[in-house]
This record gives C-alpha cells, structure tokens and sequence, in this order.
C-alpha cells in the first residue's frame, strides 16, 4: 500500500461533490431507524426491513459504487490517471491502494451507520445489529473491489454498477431465486445469519458457497483491474 496513493485518493474521493452524496445515505438511513424507533410500538420488528434491506440491500451498494467508481474512473476519464502511471509504480500496488480506501470509506459510510441504526431499534437483543454489520463489511468490500474494477475497464462504470445492483440483485432476485447465488448482498446475509439468533436472518445462499464466493470475487476483481491498468499504460507506451 502508497501512503501518497491512499491520501491522494482520499483527498479527491472527498473533496468533490459525491463527498455531498457519500454523507447524505448513511444519513437518511440513520433518520429512518430514529423515525422507525420514536413511532414504532415493537422497533426491533422493523431491524430486518430498515437494516437489511435500506441498509445492506440498498444504500450499501449504492455508496460502494460511488466509492468503488469514484477512486479511480474519474482519474481515468479525464487523464488524470496518466501522472500516476507514470511513476515508478506496480500497477497493483496503485489498485490495492485504491481499493483499500474504497473499503475503509465504505465501512465507515455504511458498515458503522448499519451497526447504529441496528443498536437504535434493537439494541444487542439477539445479536441482530452486531450480524448485519458483518454482513455489511464483508459485502462492502466485495463490492468495493467489483465497482473499482467496473471503474477500470469500462467508461459506464456507473450505469453498470447499478444495473448490477438495482437490477440483478434487487430485480432478478427477486423472482429468479438460481440468480441469488450470484448476488453479493445474499453472500452478505449468509455470513451474518449465524452470527444471530435463529430466524432473525434470513439468507438464501449457504454460508459454504457465500463465503468462498466472496473471497473469489474480492481478489479475482483485484488482479483483473491491475492486469487492466497494466494494460491502460503499455497502450500509452504504444
């Protein structure tokens, strides 16, 4: 890892205007568990729709793809990466760099406002908040890695996120249960059902194949983008 890549990303990951964005969804996701809290009779009934599907199905992916995208597509679409490149750098030291911001950011925008927002409807009964919180972790680095990747090799980096997220996992999901095997928010609750009590969680791939799917996307995505950038300096050279 680059401390001078890593604070160079940060800078410009949160110096824009989607650093306006990034603070906005973990917002509203908070204002919706203290609104669920002050007006519900029963609030920790409401954990697996706020938390789970607002927060680990939703604005989970939402802020990974800005994250995921926002720390290295821009760079590409306006040159920008070219003074990077041009440093006596390995190209997977400038992905592993970027990518390690993207997670940190991510967890911080979504993993901690999902441990909140479940502590605030129910507190640690169950183990409830404590899981979904895990889930959030390892699915927002799966999907940091995938959307940095996306951010790589094409220019619709954006469009293809959310056609992946919205469509894919929330659309096709949804009625086509083979297709959550291939979905990262479904890896994400299967690593987070055991962590609570029984029946509190609900997951649709099991935990044997959620857990190497995970693993497998996170690195596969890792080499790809680097062998990509690799590729993005030869035809420089060229």
């Amino acid at each position: 890892m680059n401390v001078t890549v890593a604070r160079l990303t940060a800078r410009g990951l949160l110096g824009r205007r989607r650093g306006i964005l990034l603070l906005v969804v973990p917002a509203l996701l908070l204002l919706v568990a203290v609104i669920a809290r002050l007006t519900a009779d029963t609030p920790e009934d409401l954990a697996a729709t706020v938390v789970g599907r607002l927060g680990l199905g939703t604005l989970l992916p939402i802020l990974s793809l800005v994250v995921g995208t926002g720390v290295i597509a821009t760079e590409i679409e306006d040159g920008s990466i070219v003074y990077l490149l041009s440093k006596p750098l390995p190209r997977h030291s400038i992905v592993t760099t970027k990518l390690a911001v993207a997670v940190f950011a991510t967890w911080l925008l979504s993993a901690l406002p999902i441990l909140v927002a479940g502590l605030l409807l129910c507190g640690t009964r169950d183990g409830v908040a404590v899981a979904y919180t895990v889930g959030a972790l390892v699915s927002g680095a799966a999907y940091s890695a995938l959307f940095l990747l996306l951010g790589v090799v094409t220019k619709h980096a954006v469009v293809a996120g959310l056609g992946y997220a919205l469509v894919w996992e929330s659309l096709v999901g949804n009625f086509v249960p083979g297709a959550r095997t291939l979905s990262v928010q479904q890896w994400g609750l299967a690593v987070a059902k055991p962590l609570a009590v029984e029946g509190a969680i609900a997951a649709d791939v099991a935990l044997e194949v959620a857990a190497p799917m995970l693993a497998l996307v996170a690195v596969a995505a890792t080499v790809l983008a680097a062998v990509r950038l690799g590729g993005l300096t030869l035809a420089g050279e060229e």
